[in-house]
C-alpha cells in the first residue's frame, strides 16, 4: 500500500535542492556584503546568523498572511451563499474563526500550521459551536505534506481525540501554495480540477479529512464511524463552494483498544473506499 496520505508530495529533489544552497550560502554570503568586510571580518561580525534569523522570524513568526488567506476565502463563500457569516475569535479564545452556516448552525474552525508541530494540539472546542474544525495552513515551502498530515491526524488528534475525549470533527489542509509550483497539485494536474481565483490565489479544491462522528472508546466504542460530508456543514460548504468531488473526501478512522494495561489506537484513512495509509496499533502515550 502506497502512502497517499494526502495527494500531493514534496519534490523528491527539493531536499538536496536545500541543502545544497544552504551549503552555498553558509560558505558563499561574504561575497555579497556591502560593507567592504573581509570574508573573516563578515562571519565574526554576526551579520551572517542575525541575517538567518531574521529572514526565518519573519517567515515563521506572523499569521497575518495567514489571516488575509482566510478572510478571502470566507468572504468569497459568503458572497456566494455558502455561509450566512463569520467573524474571527478574538486572542482570549481557543479557536479562531466563527462561521454562522445556512441552516443557522454555529461551526468553530482552529488554524493550525503544518500540523507537525506540538501546537497542533492547541485549541478548545468552544461550547456555542456545533460543529468543530482545524484548518491547516502550511507556509513552509519545503515541508513533506505527506509526512506532516499523517503525524497530525495519527501521532496527535488521534491521541487527543481519544484519550482527552476532544471532539474534532474534521480537518481541512489548503493553502495559497496549493497548485503552485512549490506544491503541485495532482487534482489539476492529473484530474483536471478547475481552479478558483480569488484576488490574488488560485486554488485547487481543498483536501478534506471527515473524523469519526463519536469519541472511541475500547469497551463502549472502538471504531466509530467517520462523518458523512453533509454531517460537517462547514467542509460541506468549502467541498461545495470549491469544485471538490466527493471521490476525494478522506475518512478517518480511530480504533481504539487495549493492550494488556497500555490503550492503543489504529488509525486508517480511506478515500472512495481504498484504504490509502493504516498504522499499527500505536500506544498513546501523553506527558
Amino acid at each position: 500500500m502506497s502512502d497517499e496520505t494526502i495527494p500531493c508530495q514534496r519534490d523528491p529533489q527539493l531536499g538536496s535542492k536545500i541543502d545544497e544552497f544552504a551549503e552555498i550560502l553558509k560558505t558563499q554570503s561574504h561575497k555579497l556584503n556591502p560593507f567592504g568586510l573581509s570574508e573573516t571580518e563578515f562571519y565574526d561580525s554576526g551579520i551572517f546568523e542575525g541575517s538567518i534569523q531574521r529572514v526565518r522570524g519573519q517567515i515563521s513568526a506572523s499569521m497575518g498572511e495567514k489571516k488575509i488567506f482566510v478572510k478571502h476565502v470566507l468572504n468569497y463563500m459568503q458572497d456566494n451563499k455558502y455561509i450566512q457569516d463569520w467573524i474571527e475569535a478574538g486572542g482570549s479564545n481557543r479557536h479562531d474563526y466563527s462561521v454562522t452556516l445556512n441552516n443557522g448552525k454555529i461551526a468553530a474552525i482552529e488554524l493550525k500550521g503544518c500540523l507537525d508541530g506540538n501546537n497542533t494540539n492547541i485549541s478548545a472546542r468552544p461550547p456555542h459551536a456545533h460543529e468543530f474544525i482545524v484548518w491547516s495552513v502550511c507556509q513552509n515551502k519545503g515541508a513533506d505534506p505527506r509526512h506532516n498530515v499523517w503525524s497530525g491526524i495519527h501521532t496527535r488528534f488521534s491521541a487527543d481525540i481519544i484519550s482527552e475525549q476532544k471532539r474534532v470533527d474534521g480537518l481541512v489542509v489548503w493553502d495559497w501554495l496549493c497548485g503552485t509550483t512549490a506544491r503541485k497539485c495532482p487534482k489539476i494536474e492529473q484530474y483536471g480540477r478547475e481552479i478558483t481565483e480569488i484576488g490574488p490565489y488560485k486554488l485547487p479544491p481543498p483536501c478534506i479529512y471527515l473524523f469519526p462522528e463519536t469519541i472511541p472508546s475500547p469497551r463502549n466504542n472502538p471504531n466509530p464511524r467517520p462523518h458523512n460530508i453533509e454531517g460537517v456543514g462547514i467542509l460541506d460548504a468549502m467541498n461545495r463552494c470549491f469544485g471538490g468531488s466527493n471521490n476525494e473526501l478522506n475518512y478517518v478512522h480511530f480504533d481504539a483498544a487495549m493492550n494488556g494495561v497500555e490503550l492503543v489506537r489504529t488509525t486508517t484513512i480511506d478515500r472512495n473506499g481504498i484504504v490509502v495509509k493504516k498504522s499499527k496499533p500505536t500506544p498513546i502515550r501523553r506527558s
